[in-house]
């Protein structure tokens, strides 16, 4: 399955069928725009000319069926080109209109007469009015498709800058492993060397040279407190989680679908670990690794937020 980015546009054109005696006369021309940003929900807006504005919960639904997240805008544009010199219009449905008027006057004699336009509006039917809304549907249904392949494409994209963080984020922790042992001997072997000095320098500071303690007391509790120590500076668990949550997106981007949310929240977990990585550091070159790596961790953040 696709990954899918919440950004994208498409576009449609199309010219709907003329009916009635002024079919030769007029041209009706009809465009459908979509274009969608990233949004933590499904929001959707419309802007749409009056005659199509019955069209909006059809329209909804065909985007909903769709798109699960972001915001997108639908727009719709009636555009008619007329030759006055050849209107015409139907006898029969003029009749009906007068009748239809006539009747109303009776009932409301304040009522206002038609005016030639409305006249000219209403006489081209309902006919007229239903080959506009299948024209308008058919176009929209092309455009909500072409958004969709606009926003595959844009996921491919997205799918494939993630891929390349990925990669440079376990060289990373390739880079640090071989660092862990060596910088957690090199602390132990500081701390027990800080530890006799301040034995050494307590007892030549005591009347005749006695600490209270044994100097077996002393050693054990002195390594007792570089293994805490070494427990505490020690991030080859830092580094196995954040490889476990590297295979976990790419398990993720592999299998497609919605999965921004479930994104985000790994992408907190790899900044979590880098942050503990950099935290526990007790080594510079461990540090400048943790910085490195939260860099690339927030470009992934910028990335995963506009996937669907």
């Amino acid at each position: 399955m696709a990954v899918y980015s919440m950004t994208g546009y498409a576009s449609a054109l199309a010219d709907a069928p003329s009916t009635g005696p002024g079919a030769k006369a007029a041209a009706t021309s009809l465009s459908v725009e979509i274009r969608s940003v990233n949004g933590r929900f499904l929001d959707l807006s419309f802007k749409l000319p009056d005659e199509l504005r019955a069209l909006e919960p059809a329209l909804r639904d065909l985007v909903a069926a769709a798109v699960r997240r972001g915001k997108v805008e639908v727009r719709a544009a009636v555009r008619r080109e007329a030759d006055t010199t050849r209107l015409s219009t139907d006898p029969a449905r003029l009749q009906a209109l007068a009748r239809a008027q006539s009747d109303v006057l009776q009932s409301l004699p304040e009522a206002r007469p038609l005016s030639v336009h409305e006249v000219l509006q209403l006489s081209r039917g309902s006919e007229a009015e239903e080959r506009l809304d299948e024209t308008a549907l058919a176009a929209a249904r092309r455009c909500v498709q072409g958004l969709r392949e606009s926003r595959e494409r844009e996921g491919a994209k997205l799918v494939e800058a993630l891929a390349e963080r990925i990669s440079q984020l376990r060289t990373l922790a390739a880079q640090a492993e071989p660092l862990v042992p060596a910088v957690v001997q090199r602390q132990q072997a500081r701390f027990l060397e800080r530890w006799r000095e301040a034995l050494a320098a307590a007892g030549a500071s005591a009347p005749g040279g006695a600490v209270g303690v044994s100097a077996e007391a002393a050693q054990e509790r002195a390594l007792s407190e570089a293994a805490a120590m070494a427990i505490r500076i020690d991030v080859a668990e830092e580094l196995s989680r954040l490889r476990a949550h590297l295979d976990e997106i790419e398990r993720l981007l592999k299998a497609g679908g919605e999965l921004g949310k479930r994104l985000d929240f790994l992408i907190q977990e790899l900044h979590r670990e880098a942050n503990t990585l950099g935290s526990k550091s007790a080594a510079l070159e461990l540090t400048g690794i943790s910085v490195e790596m939260k860099v690339l961790i927030e470009q992934m953040r910028e990335q995963v937020q506009n996937i669907e």
